[in-house]
């Protein structure tokens, strides 16, 4: 009896030339393809800034000062940053829409809880709300300003106001679609009130709480750069305005990317924290 080799073997030997590189080639294949998601999105935004680019340089060769290309903006922000004045405007700007965003984001919460769960307190405030909820929190300014003048409680007055009447119809929205089995379950067990808003409203209403924490997240950031840009001396709107007033468009550029940034940092920390805490209460987001 003759001895074989394997059948490994067989394969292997039989294998035509440059066999190897192929299987190399599809091994590899799998990682060209986990990296192409990651690289499609910045595709739109490169070919965009690229677009930009030439046209702020035929513009400048033009004789026009109005635009600046993006590389003079990197520039200009390396600047700003080394400086220290593009972290001290940010910190300005990011702690005044956070105070803000707390005291509104506590009590839209505890007032859309209120509403969701009394249908009398619901309509005892409806006219009330549909007649401040229009009102532009811009226009608040000059009002905010006889009350605070310039600085931190003027820009953070209007960003609460701005941020508690979204918070307050979206939570308002989300407990009313709380499965009324569970409420009917508290009340056999006899739960009072608060306890009822706390262990079992809240927790059920996770997913959409999110949802309105993301939206007052934007909201504040977009009203305090509004706010410093038409009234308050401080933060990165300001700085945007004295770039602009300087005739230095590409610091003012920089300015307007950094804050561009700042917002989608801030939404991404919102989206990988909602990740988590619905994952720790068991809830998919």
């Amino acid at each position: 009896m003759t001895d074989r080799p394997p059948r490994s073997s067989l394969r292997v030997l039989a294998a035509p030339p440059g066999g190897a590189g192929r299987l190399g080639a599809a091994r590899r294949r799998p990682e060209h393809r986990r990296i192409a998601p990651l690289l499609r999105p910045w595709l739109l935004p490169a070919l965009l800034l690229g677009a930009f680019e030439w046209y702020a340089r035929r513009a400048a060769a033009l004789g026009s000062d109005a635009l600046a290309p993006p590389s003079a903006a990197a520039r200009a922000f390396a600047g700003a940053a080394l400086d220290g004045s593009l972290w001290q405007a940010t910190a300005f700007t990011l702690g005044t829409a956070a105070l803000g965003l707390l005291v509104g984001a506590v009590l839209g919460i505890g007032g859309g809880v209120w509403l969701g769960l009394s249908r009398r307190a619901a309509d005892l405030g409806l006219l009330s709300i549909e007649v401040l909820r229009p009102v532009p929190s811009v226009a608040l300014i000059p009002l905010a300003m006889l009350m605070f003048g310039f600085g931190v409680r003027m820009e953070l007055a209007i960003v609460a106001f701005a941020t508690f009447w979204p918070m307050l119809i979206l939570v308002q929205a989300a407990v009313r679609q709380v499965d009324p089995r569970l409420l009917e379950v508290s009340r056999v067990l006899g739960l009072s009130k608060r306890d009822r808003a706390w262990k079992i409203v809240l927790p059920a209403i996770v997913p959409r709480l999110f949802v309105a924490l993301r939206l007052g997240v934007a909201v504040a950031l977009v009203v305090a750069v509004t706010v410093e840009i038409a009234a308050n001396p401080n933060g990165m709107g300001y700085a945007m305005m004295i770039a602009q007033q300087s005739f230095d468009p590409a610091l003012m550029l920089a300015w307007l990317g950094w804050i561009g940034i700042v917002g989608y940092a801030i939404n991404a920390a919102m989206q990988r924290l909602q990740r988590r805490v619905a994952r720790r209460m068991g809830v998919t987001p």
